[in-house]
């Protein structure tokens, strides 16, 4: 049995998140971000594939606020690698609700970490770059910003050829069985080791989430070989093709003792070729600004430009 709520602001009632909201979400969504932006950040489909997502317990992990009006707020925070961090998200326009929602995440993080024998949590909240509203409510509980997260673009301006196969490597497209799979997955593991809050989950919850999602399926998983050897991949999905007819790249990657062979420009370029023989208009992807990657760099040389800057503002909680 899910325990009672704590009693939100005056004229406001609160409830556990439930599947069926995601349509809700995404609507409110899109009003606030289009506000902020001049367009909506998140596709219905990417909200409903967040929250149907295996690791996402809706019970414990999301709150909806209603107010007169209706919908006034809601937030989810999500245990991640492994309950070292939890990735909070909160939308709303009332401090109020906004500050109770963000209690409601800060008492999930203690239950995470009390589970896991943790004597501290790191929590993880994404602001776009012009919300300042939710930054306000953010600084004053002791948050700060760790890094940022920027959402790069590219628009398509005419053909875009296939890259050239950098010598000695085998391209391998789609992941079709475990092995493929696994091949996938261990790449991400090593290339990412650096990078703990960023690290994928284990093999069985990253498949079992891959295949929670409308967007994707496992031919837009691309493998690179090198020496009979997986060294690189990417994994694509749809999650913008309703709301901007783009293709997403969710992961490139690159082992370490495979860069500087160009591996990672010719991933993106594959990626950009693939996009737009479906008819996609450009390609999308998110950075961390602190990735020890040179990242951004790659994507910038390649064309692409930051449509959407959100800043991670994080605290330590201890337990």
């Amino acid at each position: 049995m899910t325990a009672a709520l704590p009693t939100p602001p005056a004229g406001y009632t609160a409830r556990a998140m439930r599947l069926e909201d995601a349509p809700l979400i995404a609507q409110r969504s899109a009003v606030h971000t289009s506000a902020l932006l001049g367009f909506a950040k998140h596709s219905a489909e990417d909200v409903a594939n967040y929250l149907r997502d295996p690791g996402v317990d809706l019970a414990t992990d999301g709150w909806m606020v209603q107010g007169p009006d209706g919908f006034a707020g809601s937030a989810t925070a999500v245990a991640i690698t492994g309950g070292t961090h939890v990735n909070v998200d909160i939308l709303g326009e009332e401090p109020a609700v906004l500050g109770w929602l963000l209690d409601q995440a800060e008492r999930r993080a203690h239950e995470v970490s009390q589970s896991t024998g943790r004597r501290e949590v790191v929590v993880r909240l994404g602001v776009i770059r012009q919300d300042a509203r939710l930054a306000a409510v953010v600084r004053a509980r002791g948050y700060a910003v760790g890094t940022s997260v920027h959402r790069m673009r590219i628009t398509f301006d005419g053909p875009v050829a296939p890259p050239a196969v950098p010598d000695g490597v085998v391209v391998r497209r789609g992941a079709p069985d475990e092995a493929s799979r696994r091949a996938a997955h261990a790449v991400l593991m090593e290339s990412f080791a650096t990078q703990p809050g960023t690290l994928p989950r284990p093999f069985a919850e990253w498949v079992a989430s891959r295949e929670s999602r409308s967007t994707f399926d496992w031919s837009q998983v691309t493998i690179a070989e090198l020496d009979g050897r997986p060294v690189g991949m990417t994994e694509c999905n749809d999650n913008f093709v309703s709301t901007d007819n783009c293709g997403y790249v969710g992961r490139l990657a690159v082992v370490p003792p495979a860069r500087g062979r160009g591996l990672a420009k010719f991933l993106l370029r594959d990626a950009f070729a693939v996009d737009h023989a479906a008819g996609r208009t450009g390609t999308i992807l998110h950075v961390d600004s602190s990735n020890p990657t040179p990242a951004v760099a790659l994507y910038t040389g390649a064309g692409m430009g930051p449509d959407v800057i959100s800043d991670i503002w994080t605290r330590t909680i201890e337990i």
